[in-house]
């Protein structure tokens, strides 16, 4: 598919919206035979996770190291940092915070809530590990498309082993301001080939756009969904914020891809997979 196509037209033809997932009701819904479900589909959605209070507490965490200290995590911005002159281009043009866990408590309490981790380790059977830490965050009017894919594809989740993402929404994540999408059962498919188009994603002709499922959270609900499901966010197009939480675990067992294996089965280096 074009790359020049507009934000508009990427979301309409490469998202479906009247597919929505169930939900569970809380993670105390979450219990042993819930795993084969997750197993097949390759997600759960749970809604009422987090509190209105932590919730904030998150919220407020970001903003700080947005606007006054990073802490010594990293932004990603749409543009230059240089170009952006107020807080609002500023909020506007960050689409990414991460490495943020170690260096903030609030934050940190999320990623190792214990609740969270015990059900983190009943899909995974084993003791999990947090490997990776990251807010994506979709200004109103403009937040870009994260494009189908799967997140073993990308280095710091290439491993050998599942790993599971956990995804929390701090605002409500809607159908018009780029809640997640799914391809459910895809992670059966297995690793497959990425290509850098608008981004490190799948191709956009391979993706089963009829098969898409729209799983829209309100505020302090989540998915579990496993690292080689086929997913993707569209563009924000609304006028609020989609701003959410995703955290990485792996079991204690699992060790990292080598490069070459990386290349083997997550690009078309070594296949010859064309897109």
């Amino acid at each position: 598919m074009s790359a020049q196509l507009t934000p508009q037209e990427i979301s309409e033809r490469l998202y479906r919206y009247d597919r929505i997932s169930d939900k569970y009701a809380g993670l105390h819904e979450i219990t042993e035979d819930k795993v084969k479900e997750y197993l097949a589909m390759g997600y759960l959605a749970v809604e009422g996770v987090l509190d209105s209070a932590e919730v904030k507490h998150a919220i407020d965490a970001l903003m700080d190291m947005v606007f006054v200290d990073t802490k010594g995590a990293l932004l990603q911005f749409s543009k230059p940092e240089k170009e952006l002159r107020t807080n609002e281009e500023r909020e506007l043009a960050v689409r990414k915070v991460s490495r943020f866990v170690e260096n903030d408590d609030r934050l940190k309490h999320i990623a190792y809530h214990p609740d969270i981790l015990k059900t983190v380790e009943l899909l995974l059977g084993e003791s999990p590990k947090l490997v990776q830490d990251m807010a994506l965050l979709k200004p109103p009017m403009g937040g870009g498309e994260k494009p189908w894919h799967q997140d073993m594809a990308y280095g710091p989740l290439a491993f050998n082993k599942p790993v599971i993402g956990v995804w929390i929404a701090l605002d409500d994540a809607d159908l018009d301001n780029g809640c997640m999408h799914v391809l459910p059962g895809s992670h059966a498919d297995g690793a497959t080939p990425h290509y850098a188009v608008r981004d490190w994603q799948l191709c956009d002709s391979h993706i089963a756009v009829e098969e898409d499922v729209a799983i829209p959270l309100k505020s302090g609900g989540l998915m579990f969904f496993h690292g080689l499901i086929k997913h993707g966010t569209p563009y924000n197009l609304s006028a609020k914020r989609r701003r959410a939480l995703q955290f990485h675990y792996v079991g204690q067992s699992a060790v990292k891809l080598t490069p070459q294996e990386y290349k083997r089965i997550f690009t078309n280096e070594m296949t010859g997979a064309e897109c």
